[in-house]
């Protein structure tokens, strides 16, 4: 089972992941309590093995700007977190992540966007993303999909991540608020999350 812990902001938040065995690292380049700067993001990069992922989070973005901020931080995938038409993602040069919110039409439609990684994530309130609250996993039982593609994010933590994983069956699971201790990144959590997650299947990185 593969891993991705989004919303990084320090290098001990990266560390704590990796040496955890992350699979993926999410940096948020759009408006977020976790929002980070590219700067900030490069500095932090320099310190990634290169087993693990660089992933950067947009949301209705310009191209220009994602692959400026790619370019400069390293990024091996970027995940677009809005409302990026197919043609946004087909003239980015790097593995993409598109994220839908879990509502049944979004997920009846998802296999049709071009990109690498569907990642199904409960409805955004203030911001996209981040909600820290499960949704109706029922929701994608039932619907026709390539869970080889699939990440399962929204309201996981270290308690429900087995059952998730279980119900939805995903290559992948994405959290960020659920290894979190009053708005910061827990090393515990971080630790207890992964290793109940990769007990449940062992892939890797394409």
């Amino acid at each position: 089972m593969l891993v991705k812990i989004c919303g990084i902001t320090t290098k001990e938040a990266l560390d704590a992941a990796v040496s955890s065995g992350a699979d993926f690292i999410g940096f948020v380049f759009a408006d977020s309590k976790r929002k980070i700067a590219a700067d900030e993001a490069a500095t932090i990069a320099e310190a990634f093995p290169s087993t693990v992922k660089k992933v950067g989070v947009f949301v209705n973005e310009t191209i220009e700007n994602m692959k400026d901020i790619a370019e400069k931080v390293g990024l091996d995938v970027i995940q677009l977190h809005g409302d990026e038409a197919p043609e946004i993602a087909e003239q980015l040069p790097y593995e993409i992540i598109k994220a839908f919110p879990a509502e049944k039409h979004a997920i009846e439609t998802m296999m049709d966007y071009p990109c690498d990684y569907y990642l199904i994530d409960t409805p955004g309130k203030k911001y996209r993303g981040g909600s820290g609250t499960a949704f109706d996993w029922e929701l994608v039982e039932d619907v026709s999909m390539d869970c080889n593609k699939l990440i399962l994010a929204g309201g996981l933590t270290p308690e429900n991540v087995r059952t998730g994983i279980e119900k939805i069956n995903p290559m992948a699971v994405d959290v960020s608020s659920g290894v979190e201790t009053e708005g910061k990144k827990d090393s515990a959590k971080i630790k207890q999350f992964i290793a109940n997650a990769k007990q449940m299947r062992k892939d890797e990185v394409r």
